[in-house]
């Protein structure tokens, strides 16, 4: 029998949302009966006839509707475009319409994340609008609590929306170590609270 899991969907196109979400995979790792799944969306094409393959040559597997539908939680996270989730990652939950009819995700918790290029790059915005398609589909947003002592401390990423990163130009995808500790902890958190759901039906 499979471990219910935590899908981390994300879309990145300079890695520092990616490694956002790799450390909340960890996070999630630090509970026991429960897994994370990493999965991304492929960029939208010009072509509208272009089909992108379900393993891309590098990184996370393209995420499928299943995989939506069989997860205990959601962490959702984007590159920031213009204070707004990245087009690709809306072109896919514009597509999940049958979900939500079909009430595939009411009750699951969920979290947002996502990575900006400047302090003041639209973070706050971009986590606030990444929320309403997830509670249109009736899911439980989860932020970070003060009661993480990163969340005070931090110089760069990290809100009581969600978990964030700041890019900057000289090696900006690497986290600063309070936008790690915030990201494994936002992990461990949504895990917990996904599996006590999933034990309680």
């Amino acid at each position: 029998m499979s471990l219910p899991y935590v899908l981390i969907l994300y879309y990145s196109r300079t890695e520092g949302t990616q490694n956002l979400a790799l450390h909340m995979a960890r996070g999630v790792d630090q509970v026991n009966g429960i897994e994370p799944r990493l999965r991304t969306v492929p960029p939208v094409s010009a072509v509208s006839e272009r089909t992108a393959p379900s393993v891309p040559d590098d990184g996370a597997v393209f995420c499928t509707k299943d995989d939506l539908i069989g997860c205990s939680g959601l962490a959702l996270g984007s590159a920031t475009r213009f204070g707004n989730m990245a087009a690709p990652l809306k072109y896919f939950l514009d597509t999940t319409a049958d979900l939500w009819a079909g009430h595939h995700l009411v009750g699951k918790p969920a979290s947002v994340f996502c990575s900006t290029g400047s302090l003041h790059g639209g973070q706050e915005s971009t986590l606030l609008t990444m929320m309403i398609p997830l509670l249109h589909h009736g899911m439980l947003i989860q932020g970070l609590p003060y009661s993480l002592p990163e969340l005070n401390k931090t110089q760069s990423g990290g809100t009581p929306y969600g978990v964030t990163h700041v890019q900057g130009d000289a090696d900006g995808a690497a986290l600063t170590e309070h936008e790690a500790a915030l990201a494994l902890s936002a992990g461990k958190q949504l895990a917990e609270v996904s599996l006590r759901l999933q034990q309680a039906k």
